[in-house]
């Protein structure tokens, strides 16, 4: 009885944060592991994975079902990645290197794995900032060329993922099959779109148009 009287939005960022919940449930009571820090960082890179992955999926949802509604929740699932993305980056800074920059630079320069989750992560920082309804209106057109490079992070995240698993397909292919189906529905509909645009060009020929009068008034 209660759920119904709970907004979808209200409960979709509630589920959201039941992944942190969780982690920090399992931090209070110990069970994060043999390597605590690992496990931690790796949770909180997982799930902003997945987030970034559900955030993907929104569009084609909202192209095939039609419901214009869903861009809200687009919006409130690429927050939430980049959210989770920042959790993960500072358990790495701090937690797992002590903010030792010259520690940090030198694993960056060494762990060609870092560079990827690097770029990854400073692009979905760029699209989360450039979210709020003041900064689409000043990009204007180009605010969706500039929401684009979600695909680019995307990819740098699959490679990023793999490289850090040391070799395991599994995970990282089922990821990669995912966004490759994304991006043939996305190469599809602006193949769509582009045939639809020029049927609606305008033609110069010259057309007989005959008038039908079946339902014109005497």
């Amino acid at each position: 009885m209660v759920l119904r009287n709970i907004k979808p939005y209200t409960l979709c960022f509630s589920i959201c944060l039941l992944p942190l919940l969780g982690i920090i449930v399992d931090m209070l009571f110990g069970n994060l592991g043999v390597d605590p820090i690992l496990s931690l960082h790796i949770r909180l890179g997982d799930w902003s994975l997945r987030l970034l992955w559900l955030t993907l999926c929104i569009t084609p949802l909202q192209t095939v079902t039609q419901w214009r509604g869903m861009s809200q929740y687009r919006k409130m699932l690429g927050l939430y990645t980049f959210f989770y993305a920042s959790l993960h980056v500072l358990v790495y800074l701090w937690m797992d290197q002590g903010l030792v920059w010259s520690a940090i630079t030198r694993d960056i320069i060494e762990s060609s794995y870092i560079w990827f989750g690097l770029i990854a992560f400073l692009l979905i920082f760029l699209l989360a900032i450039t979210t709020p309804l003041i900064m689409v209106k000043k990009l204007g057109k180009n605010w969706k060329k500039l929401h684009r490079y979600i695909y680019i992070a995307s990819i740098a995240v699959i490679i990023h993922y793999y490289w850090q698993l040391k070799g395991n397909m599994a995970e990282p292919l089922f990821y990669l099959l995912i966004l490759t189906l994304l991006l043939a529905f996305r190469l599809a509909l602006w193949f769509k779109n582009r045939k639809f645009a020029k049927l609606m060009i305008p033609t110069t020929r010259k057309i007989n148009v005959v008038k039908d009068e079946s339902f014109t008034e005497d």
